[in-house]
């Protein structure tokens, strides 16, 4: 798979979840668990979208800075992931989500188209 399809899946996934909390925290919280600060979700979900467009913009054309982004966001939702669920912070939805940023870093990283 190209490398350009792999960033604008990555586009896809962070648009669409991202953009979930802040259209419909009910529904959000019914998959993910109850939040007790909404605007804290709402504003990761924000700052999520805000990386899938800059995916979505620089696909085509992607340099090291896009390279850069895409796996240390990757990296950073791991982290958050995989500490907070094991903490009982957080619901298995997210150690999920830990596993497909994981295959995006692999995808990015070990591509060679």
């Amino acid at each position: 798979m190209k490398t350009s399809h792999i960033f604008l899946i990555q586009a896809i996934y962070y648009f669409v979840t991202g953009l979930w909390p802040v259209m419909d925290i009910v529904s959000f919280m019914n998959v993910t668990g109850p939040k007790t600060d909404i605007w804290l979700v709402k504003m990761v979900g924000m700052l999520t979208v805000v990386i899938a467009v800059t995916l979505f913009s620089t696909y085509r054309k992607f340099n090291t800075t896009v390279i850069t982004l895409s796996v240390c966001s990757a990296t950073s939702y791991i982290i958050i992931d995989v500490y907070y669920y094991f903490n009982g912070t957080i619901s298995f939805v997210y150690l999920v989500d830990a596993i497909l940023e994981a295959l995006i870093i692999g995808s990015v990283l070990f591509n060679r188209k």
